[in-house]
């Protein structure tokens, strides 16, 4: 039943694209269940046909630069961002002698932290296990700048906080959803965002509340407890209504919200 509706809307899509003088190529066409591992057992994976193609469903498909596998964990994503930093630090620490800390911060900002940071919204609540390998990443960037090893007796995570002044990754992604929102409420996000982030003064049966003053945002319940909170209909206005009123001024500029939210993050424990 799941297939057949599924080939329906491609088809109405085809139709759409066809007369918008588009054309959907079902040569080069991916396709992907999506959900928890419950419910992707009650989905009948049978091939989809698309103009007398077939097309079988896969396992993790790439969308933007962002491997989405079927159970949303982002698992491959992050082992393959991993992998690629890990590659470029290597590249670094073989002329990390012929520069100095400063030089060493700006590359290691342009070609590792650039790929840590990418569309990682995405990755709100992803399961810590998942999130592992790019703290890793962190560390070793972080050993690579200081020209610190493995195994010296150092506490690398305070020597990120201490020194380097850098955000864990948990924290980056906090960092990454409450700046996006921030940009919605000064109308610098585009209108399909911007729409999801609806200030509680403006809902007519909430805006007597205590929350709306202080600057809150409403959102959604979700049906599921796994998926629903990571949606940005729910975790951008979640992690914003987390922060201090003093960071919710209309009147703030967007270099005085970024540093204060740094220093509230900063001082969380890691």
């Amino acid at each position: 039943m799941a297939s057949r509706s599924m080939t329906s809307c491609i088809e109405e899509l085809e139709s759409w694209m066809t007369s918008n003088r588009l054309k959907l190529n079902a040569d080069k066409t991916e396709f992907i269940w999506t959900g928890s591992r419950q419910q992707a057992a009650k989905i009948n994976t049978a091939v989809i046909v698309l103009k007398g193609h077939q097309i079988v469903p896969e396992c993790s498909v790439k969308c933007l630069g962002v491997l989405i596998d079927t159970n949303l964990t982002f698992a491959p994503h992050i082992r393959r961002v991993a992998a690629s930093c890990f590659w470029q630090i290597r590249q670094l620490w073989k002329i990390r002698r012929s520069l100095s800390v400063e030089n060493a911060k700006t590359l290691v900002h342009a070609l590792v932290a650039s790929r840590i940071d990418f569309c990682n919204s995405i990755l709100y609540r992803v399961a810590a296990v998942h999130l592992r390998p790019l703290q890793s990443v962190l560390n070793a960037a972080a050993r690579l700048v200081l020209k610190l090893r493995k195994f010296d007796r150092v506490s690398i995570s305070s020597t990120i906080r201490n020194e380097l002044h850098w955000l864990p990754v948990h924290n980056r992604i906090v960092y990454k959803l409450c700046l996006l929102v921030f940009k919605c409420q000064h109308k610098q996000a585009p209108t399909y965002l911007s729409s999801l982030c609806l200030p509680l003064s403006a809902v007519t049966t909430r805006r007597q509340l205590r929350a709306a003053t202080r600057g809150d945002l409403d959102f959604p319940r979700t049906r599921t407890v796994t998926y629903g909170p990571r949606a940005f209909a729910v975790s951008g206005p979640t992690c914003w209504n987390s922060l201090p009123s003093s960071l919710k001024s209309p009147s703030l500029k967007p270099a005085h919200f970024c540093k204060q939210l740094k220093t509230i993050l900063m001082a969380q424990p890691s």
